[in-house]
């Protein structure tokens, strides 16, 4: 499908051909803030599988086997819970954070934004020039010069798809074990590599050609904002009651028309190619470039700064006068109390993963010694980042233990399986079934308490 070359303001009119987007390169404050900001956030993504706390990696979501580390934490299927709730407060952040400040979030910190505008946009920059050469140079004939432009920027943009792929692929796995693949034979890795050429095409296909599709049709985020938003929400926005009529003007003369000269900068800079002065829109990803570039031709006019800036929608509406803050203290205090209680379980979480079932098909047995007992299967996970010796301390101090096969420590991220006997003589025996509880211990020191029941029929 032919591209056709857009950013003006009739660049809706061919419904039946992608309306191809040619961004001018941006400037002006907030925009040097977001590379501050988009910038930082590559930093991390980058340096975090190389960071590790403890032996452990900073972040790592290996879902193939069910290992996660968090902070140099690990976390396995025992762990579920708090895992679930950390997801839980990231999607409740989003939707929080999108009702106060709208759709702030896609412009500034989400990767496919930060790695279009900040990296493959600004390398097209180098290579083609600015939006009026790239168009000029689509448009026109196949020269030798332009197909050495086309070749070095999309092997520039394949190279760098193949590290992001390679840099996702690290989260997945480990730095450690990403290592290993590259070393060893490609043939006894066909499987990753075969996984990694797919997502590095994947990621190119997205950059180099798919673009701000990503955020106005794939990406369910935009439809989403337009049932978080109502007028108290503050988003990027034209506020029409100063720039209406538009129509050129000249600095210092009186003239009965709006601040809005009609320059169309703010269209030219659009990375999703909208017009911000058609009212809130659900392209829009609140880059703020348009706020950039209208604020510079407001001040070589003379005229007030803002036409374009962040605005509640009833503001713009004239429905409300002043912007309320109770909503986003009140977000606040619930995302600070969900927070508080991620972090509690994070420092209450055991060092050791246990379940502790009673033998399958099995039930009391009466010994010849007078005594009774009951067998267990234990299963124990070490999510310490080191070696970890253990031994099981039954709380009541009338039951003994047998380990069926000792087991005397647990290797760093290791587990283990045991079967042990709880045993306790005739006479103590009060209830069919009692509740017993068995401690874990490392050391002198407590890591975990055993729940299960012990059977055995009184007053035998």
């Amino acid at each position: 499908m032919k591209a056709v070359a857009t950013n003006l303001p009739d660049n809706q009119s061919n419904k039946t051909k992608r309306a191809w987007i040619y961004a001018k390169k941006p400037s002006g404050q907030l925009y040097a803030i977001r590379q501050w900001v988009g910038y930082g956030l590559l930093l991390f993504l980058f340096g975090a599988p190389f960071i590790k706390i403890g032996g452990e990696p900073l972040l790592m979501f290996n879902i193939l086997e069910r290992k996660f580390s968090i902070l140099g934490s690990i976390f396995y299927p025992q762990d579920l819970h708090i895992f679930v709730f950390g997801m839980l407060i990231v999607m409740v952040c989003v939707v929080l954070f999108t009702v106060v400040f709208g759709r702030i979030w896609c412009g500034w910190t989400c990767p496919q934004t930060i790695f279009m505008e900040l990296i493959f946009r600004k390398i097209e920059y180098w290579i083609e020039g600015d939006w009026q050469q790239q168009r000029k140079l689509n448009e026109g004939p196949n020269t030798d010069e332009k197909k050495l432009k086309k070749v070095l920027k999309h092997s520039i943009f394949l190279l760098i798809s193949f590290l992001i792929s390679n840099i996702f692929l690290s989260y997945i796995i480990g730095v450690d074990a990403l290592y290993k693949i590259v070393k060893d034979p490609i043939d006894q890795h066909l499987g990753g590599l075969l996984a990694i050429t797919i997502f590095t095409f994947v990621f190119y296909a997205v950059f180099a050609h798919i673009r701000e599709i990503v955020c106005t049709t794939i990406c369910p985020y935009g439809r989403l904002q337009g049932v978080l938003l109502d007028d108290q929400s503050i988003t990027v926005a034209y506020d029409h009651r100063r720039g209406e009529p538009r129509g050129k003007q000249k600095k210092d003369v009186e003239q009965v028309k709006g601040d809005c000269i009609d320059c169309q900068l703010c269209v030219h800079v659009c990375p999703t190619g909208i017009d911000i002065r058609n009212g809130l829109q659900m392209e829009c990803v609140s880059c703020t470039a348009c706020v950039d570039a209208c604020d510079a031709v407001m001040e070589k006019i003379g005229k007030p700064k803002k036409l374009i800036g962040f605005y509640t929608m009833g503001e713009i509406q004239g429905t409300i006068t002043k912007r309320s803050n109770t909503r986003a203290i009140a977000y606040s205090v619930v995302l600070i109390a969900l927070i508080s209680v991620f972090v509690s379980l994070i420092l209450m979480r055991s060092d050791v993963g246990a379940t502790l079932l009673r033998a399958k098909g099995s039930s009391y047995q009466v010994r010849d010694d007078h005594t009774i007992s009951n067998l267990y299967s234990l299963e124990l996970v070490n999510k310490s980042s080191a070696e970890m010796p253990f031994t099981l301390v039954p709380q009541d101090e009338k039951l003994k233990i047998q380990v069926v096969n000792p087991i005397k420590s647990l290797t760093k991220g290791g587990s283990a399986s045991l079967s042990f006997f709880l045993i306790i003589n005739k006479d103590d025996v009060k209830r069919y079934k009692e509740d017993v509880k068995v401690d874990v211990y490392s050391g002198d020191r407590k890591i975990e308490t055993l729940k299960t029941t012990f059977i055995a029929p009184p007053g035998m």
